[in-house]
């Protein structure tokens, strides 16, 4: 991922995207790749071995790996794979919002306007796919630059921990397939065209911080919130308990990151940190860009330039889940003093794109605890 020397470059300027013909472009890419099963990547980092062992120095790297030994689940016997899932049904009861609704059917520029119900549902049905589709390429992204961290990181309290994260994220990858495969008749999307760039440019760094910072911070942050999105708005009862405990290892996942990166940012100078700050920027506008569903506007036969121009036209009152896509990201940006460093540039980028509003909401750091689902229901059936 490249960033600019130009602290005022125009690559930043969101003002007049929906007007800029090579921007439209740019996001409207979509992948076309449905059959290849193979992608490489070129990993630059070097393997790093520590002799000193002395667990527990870093005490809340500690805390949370010891929380994570605890926290292990079994996809295959703590999730009830018995439950049937009628995908009509469930598109046919969920809630859709009214304004949202009207904005996509009703308005003279929309791509849908012409659309029959029978489209309506089929892109119901579709978007679902994908969303699930991306949630589990994301998931195996994490599940390689978890990896990485355990190969990279310096310290042993980081390398225990980042471990327990490998396996967890072996799991979510294995949920999530067997749910396409099983539920929804296989998985129907490649991964998004912006989130595979993002993936490919984060395991490419050779930098351990930077592998952290673009994983833990950021892609996983947004996770957090996208499931905690669509938890709140699924029926499914399968579905439901597998985001409620794929979220509760999310969020342990973001604690990693902003115990571990606190530490290291506040070391570094103020060039090093305009770099992260850039490289967060773009990071947030790549995963901003992907949630536009190229891949499902291509195959319903939808103009991708005209929906993704559509999208970015959308009033500010009805990009309530676009911004709350950052409700992770910007705290933690905050608590590892990204937001304000020099001279506040990601403040002023964060505000550009209408997110600096989270900057206060709780920090991942402070809450894994309280999402501890798996706990939690642990603790209901020793009462029961």
């Amino acid at each position: 991922m490249t960033t600019t020397e130009n602290p005022s470059n125009e690559a930043f300027d969101l003002v007049d995207y929906a007007n800029d013909p090579e921007r439209i472009g740019e996001i409207s890419m979509w992948n076309p790749d449905v059959s290849s099963l193979v992608h490489a990547v070129e990993d630059n980092c070097d393997a790093i071995f520590t002799w000193g062992y002395d667990k527990g120095e870093r005490k809340p790297l500690d805390k949370l790996y010891e929380k994570a030994k605890t926290s292990q689940w079994n996809g295959q016997t703590d999730l009830d794979w018995s439950i049937e899932v009628d995908l009509e049904a469930l598109m046919a009861n969920s809630v859709r919002d009214p304004m949202e609704v009207q904005y996509f059917e009703e308005n003279p520029d929309s791509p849908l306007r012409n659309f029959s119900e029978k489209e309506w549902s089929q892109l119901g049905m579709e978007s679902f796919n994908w969303s699930l589709s991306q949630f589990m390429h994301g998931e195996q992204g994490a599940l390689l630059c978890t990896a990485k961290i355990v190969e990279s990181v310096p310290w042993i309290d980081a390398k225990y921990y980042a471990a327990t994260q490998v396996v967890d994220e072996a799991r979510h990858v294995e949920v999530f397939a067997q749910y396409l495969d099983t539920k929804l008749g296989g998985i129907g999307y490649p991964v998004n065209h912006h989130l595979g760039l993002l993936l490919d440019d984060i395991i490419n760094d050779s930098r351990w911080d930077i592998t952290y910072l673009g994983m833990q911070i950021m892609v996983e942050g947004l996770a957090l919130a996208a499931f905690g999105f669509m938890h709140q708005t699924t029926q499914e009862p399968l579905l439901k308990k597998l985001l409620r405990y794929v979220m509760s290892d999310e969020a342990r996942h973001v604690a990693f990151g902003v115990l571990s990166l606190k530490e290291v940012y506040e070391d570094m100078t103020h060039a090093e940190l305009r770099e992260r700050q850039e490289f967060a920027f773009e990071a947030a506008l790549r995963m901003r860009d992907r949630f536009m569903r190229q891949e499902v506007w291509h195959r319903m036969g939808v103009d991708t330039e005209e929906m993704v121009k559509f999208q970015l036209d959308m009033p500010d009152e009805l990009r309530v889940f676009q911004r709350m896509l950052f409700s992770k990201i910007v705290p933690n940006c905050k608590k590892l003093g990204l937001l304000d460093a020099g001279d506040g540039w990601l403040r002023d980028r964060f505000t550009d794109i209408g997110v600096i509003q989270f900057e206060d909401w709780v920090d991942t750091s402070e809450e894994f605890l309280e999402l501890d689902e798996v706990a939690k229901d642990r603790e209901a059936a020793e009462a029961n």
